[in-house]
């Protein structure tokens, strides 16, 4: 039985991660849960799986949960603190990291420093504090395991090989719902046009990165992180069929890919029976039902996000903190109708060209640099 604190319980990879626990109640157990807003969404969680704590982002909605739980016995905390209590309780064996965003970073940090195995969902906590975190989990020997499709793909095909040999990693992307549009047509897409993901159910904030490619460009910055690979190494192709989610080239040219039907509970489970793996009710990869796999290359005036993070990357020290601050603002700023969908990129790229990089020598200066882009990228949309 492996207790796990759930961070991020009411978004897509939270849910998927208690169909999984409602599947296998013998394997695991929900010790605490962090949400955000959607609190109709937690009590019902709460009285599900009956958590021994959970945190949510206001204080002034504590009533309001309450009222909500009724007669369900839990602790309620709240704002960073809380659900960094949460991520760091002694019961917990481990921490699904899947709150979005940066405000995922220090809850995720502070259950790794209290000694807790990571099962990382949360790729900004590796984008905004890549070198820290790798650090810390080393210092304190504990083992990142992946949650990301892609990423999960990654790990499963370094199994048994001598990293030394690797000569590639290749992430996949789908391609999103504009691979195939004029780009002449981009200026004008609507949100529901953008949120119409052709393969996967996600949270709005990374089906936007989805459709911009941002996504892939910070899973470029967390896969340097998590595999220590240079970027020249890392390399994105386009497979529209999402079957293929990663895959690692060796030294003597062979390939090896995960293939999968896109489901998260199947990297989730490998993530936290690790290494085992389990038969869930999910079907079965059918090759011939799945027919042609295509591949193709990234066409940057389409995608101009991607060579953005992949410039983040190579420039190193905060430049990546910046670039993801800016892009959590952009994004924010076109689902509210803000700014047009081809402005993301554009409030991304002046942020970062108005960043004077530095190291990140502690969290601190992480914790700054993110809040002086989000600034930016505000100023900037006006």
């Amino acid at each position: 039985m492996r207790t796990v604190a759930l961070l991020g319980s009411t978004g897509s990879i939270g849910v998927s991660t208690l169909r999984l626990v409602r599947e296998f109640p013998h394997l695991f157990r929900i010790h605490g849960m962090v949400a955000g807003k959607n609190l109709s969404r937690l009590a019902k969680q709460v009285k599900e799986f009956k958590p021994k704590c959970v945190a949510i982002q206001h204080e002034a909605d504590v009533p309001r949960l309450r009222k909500l739980l009724g007669q369900t016995k839990v602790a309620i905390l709240y704002g960073e603190a809380g659900a960094s209590v949460v991520a760091s309780a002694t019961e917990v064996d481990v921490v699904l990291a899947a709150i979005v965003g940066g405000a995922g970073l220090m809850p995720t940090l502070n259950g790794l420093l209290a000694g807790k195995e990571i099962a990382l969902a949360n790729k900004e906590a590796l984008v905004m504090a890549g070198e820290i975190f790798v650090k810390a989990a080393q210092q304190k020997g504990i083992r990142l395991l992946p949650v990301d499709s892609e990423h999960s793909a990654i790990f499963q095909c370094l199994q048994g090989n001598a990293r030394s040999e690797v000569d590639k990693i290749i992430l996949t992307a789908s391609g999103g719902p504009f691979l195939r549009m004029p780009l002449n047509r981009l200026v004008n897409v609507s949100i529901a046009q953008a949120l119409k993901h052709p393969n996967w159910k996600m949270g709005q904030k990374i089906t936007i990165d989805s459709a911009t490619m941002m996504n892939k460009g910070l899973e470029v910055i967390e896969a340097r992180w998590e595999f220590d690979m240079a970027p020249d190494n890392i390399e994105v192709v386009i497979h529209p069929q999402s079957v293929v989610h990663s895959m690692v080239r060796y030294q003597d040219g062979a390939v090896l890919a995960q293939l999968g039907i896109p489901d998260m509970r199947i990297p989730i489970a490998y993530a936290l029976a690790y290494p085992h793996r389990l038969k869930g009710s999910w079907r079965p990869l059918d090759l011939i039902q799945n027919g042609e796999l295509n591949f193709l290359p990234v066409e940057q005036k389409r995608f101009p996000a991607l060579p953005l993070a992949y410039g983040a990357l190579r420039a190193g020290g905060t430049m990546a903190t910046a670039l993801n601050g800016a892009n959590e603002v952009a994004v924010a700023a076109f689902l509210a109708g803000r700014i047009g969908f081809r402005e993301i990129h554009r409030i991304i790229d002046k942020t970062m060209q108005r960043h004077s990089n530095g190291r990140a020598r502690d969290i601190g200066t992480v914790l700054e640099v993110d809040r002086w882009a989000r600034q930016q990228a505000m100023s900037l949309i006006g």
